[in-house]
């Protein structure tokens, strides 16, 4: 107060100039307008982040109906295999051995017991070929990089196009459920090379990087690029690369579809990551 007083009297007191009030009001304005744009920008974001959760919900959803769908057309399968095949064989087994089977002569019932026995042999096999598909053999008994062989030497002798695959790195086996799932999504992106891409020859490698099991699947036909997988694994048709996606969710598991123009190659890479307690091959 004394200040003032002093001041007052001492005529001393200054204005302050119109450019200090403007540079004030324009720095309080810029103040205002960088928080406004903060608060706007934050809540773009917060939009844009919903909207992209949304979106992968979304997809979420559409893999897990791809997943059921795949496994309810496997047991309409299994269902249609077993009703319509095993069981008018065993029907018709049944009808050689009927009541009437004892008073028989002895011809008539050895002439029945012989077809009866065919029958049943052919429900037999019907069924280890069901129980083949679901689980096959040689997978189970000697480990994914027989059963994927074998599956290349029946593409060979079909005579489609040349296949081969090469198994590197693979002493350490994945766990069976695992090496099952790997197996299907291996025999879907071949499929889809025989129906769709025209290859002359599919080329299969395996190698161990890193706690990673890394598949790369090379052909000369026609492919796919990343970009094109990933917009039909959103479209309602393409349920193929639909299940191809959902069984590599189970398992970690990442896909890279690639196009080597130089080469007139396609290159699809798989890789899945290793889990503690897997079973050591060498030990079977």
């Amino acid at each position: 107060m004394y200040i003032a007083i002093y001041l007052l009297q001492s005529n001393t007191v200054r204005l302050l100039s119109p450019e200090l009030v403007f540079g004030s009001l324009a720095m309080i304005l810029l103040a205002i307008a960088l928080i406004l744009f903060i608060i706007f920008h934050q809540k773009r974001i917060f939009r844009y982040q919903q909207r992209i959760q949304k979106m992968e919900a979304e997809h979420q959803k559409m893999l897990l109906r791809a997943s059921i769908k795949l496994q309810e057309e496997e047991r309409t399968r299994l269902a249609a295999d077993l009703h319509d095949d095993a069981g008018p064989l065993l029907a018709t087994a049944k009808l050689y051995l009927n009541d009437n089977f004892l008073n028989m002569d002895k011809t008539t019932q050895m002439q029945a017991m012989y077809s009866a026995k065919q029958i049943i042999d052919d429900t037999i096999q019907l069924i280890r070929n069901i129980s083949h598909s679901l689980m096959p053999p040689t997978l189970k008994n000697f480990g994914l990089s027989s059963a994927v062989n074998d599956f290349f030497q029946k593409i060979n002798n079909s005579g489609t196009l040349n296949a081969n695959a090469k198994f590197h790195d693979y002493k350490i086996r994945l766990k069976a459920e695992r090496e099952l799932i790997l197996f299907r999504v291996i025999q879907e992106l071949v499929n889809n090379v025989l129906k769709h891409s025209q290859a002359s020859f599919i080329h299969l490698t395996e190698h161990d990087v890193e706690d990673k099991v890394i598949i790369r699947l090379h052909h000369d036909g026609m492919g796919l690029t990343q970009e094109e997988f990933l917009r039909f694994t959103k479209e309602k048709d393409g349920l193929g690369l639909k299940n191809i996606q959902s069984r590599l969710r189970v398992l970690y598991g990442d896909i890279l579809y690639e196009e080597d123009t130089s080469q007139s190659l396609y290159k699809v890479t798989i890789e899945i990551p290793r889990e503690e307690g897997e079973e050591n091959f060498s030990s079977k």
